[in-house]
């Protein structure tokens, strides 16, 4: 099986595709890299010069070129929001010198053309467009936990005095609702709180609808994700399945070893509920061009 994953550059989509690399048997991994920096991580990772290949997700036909050849696809691509270095001292200051309890938190901002809007929803939309257009079976979207909860702290990072520029999770799932409507074959995976650990260590824990963030503890290491979306690219039960994905603490409960268990546990009467369709959150862009963006943007049957 040949297949592309995007965001290959990054923290948990270079563990994908590394993961499916050490699959030669059964796949046939490319990496879409952006940057110089994401191909020289790809490299460390085992690439040849042919197994990277350069795009970017708002290039729209150039995604469609990656992907041509291609049976399925790894969406791992993400907003990333960067640290605004003064708040950080100003939060230090609070805290240490006028010792106050409540000395806020650290602000973040995204990087020009890199808001939530333009990666997670426009950019995941491209790649879905992309995918249908060059004839992909499979998509697998790496998203992320709360998107059912507007009031989600995460929707707040980056976000601007007029309300834009932030949502992540918003807009997330409003690109879940459309790959759900592509007619693409999906699995959607929302992990919790992503740290680098090694795999196999922690017993991973299933579920819908963000039931998951009542419990106490909603990390996953980030290579137990990369096994899961690797499991659900040739498991019957992973077909059109949308689910959640914490763990348990290191030490408590049994290690996961077969990441296409975890497909097994959803299905029946636990299925995630799109049914409640949030209004979209505010846009970066004026009226004009978001009228344009919405016409385009409807989404059409494979």
């Amino acid at each position: 099986m040949r297949v592309l994953v995007t965001g290959a550059g990054g923290r948990t989509g270079s563990l994908v595709f590394e993961n499916l690399k050490k699959e030669s048997a059964r796949f046939e991994p490319l990496g879409l890299a952006r940057s110089k920096k994401a191909k020289r991580v790809l490299a460390k990772k085992g690439a040849s010069d042919n197994e990277i290949v350069s795009g970017d997700v708002s290039d729209r036909e150039g995604l469609v070129k990656a992907m041509r050849g291609c049976e399925a696809v790894v969406l791992c691509t993400s907003a990333v929001p960067a640290i605004k270095p003064w708040s950080i001292v100003k939060v230090l200051f609070k805290k240490q010198i006028l010792r106050r309890a409540d000395a806020g938190r650290p602000e973040f901002k995204f990087p020009q053309k890199g808001t939530p809007e333009e990666v997670d929803w426009i950019g995941a939309k491209n790649q879905i467009d992309a995918a249908v257009e060059a004839g992909v079976k499979k998509f697998i979207f790496v998203s992320s936990m709360g998107g059912t909860d507007p009031e989600n702290f995460l929707n707040s990072i980056g976000r601007r005095e007029d309300g834009s520029g932030g949502d992540i999770l918003l807009w997330k799932r409003k690109a879940e609702r459309y790959l759900i409507a592509s007619g693409l074959d999906y699995t959607i995976v929302h992990p919790g709180g992503l740290v680098d650990e090694a795999p196999e260590k922690r017993e991973l824990l299933v579920g819908v609808d963000d039931e998951l963030l009542e419990l106490k503890s909603r990390s996953i290491p980030r290579a137990d994700v990369a096994r899961v979306c690797c499991a659900a690219l040739d498991t019957p039960e992973a077909s059109n399945v949308s689910l959640d994905l914490a763990s348990k603490p290191p030490g408590e409960g049994n290690p996961t070893h077969d990441p296409a268990s975890v497909f097994r546990t959803v299905g029946g009467d636990r299925v995630y509920d799109y049914s409640t369709v949030l209004p979209d959150p505010p846009s970066i862009f004026p009226t004009t061009v978001q009228d344009a963006i919405k016409s385009y943007c409807l989404p059409r049957a494979k």
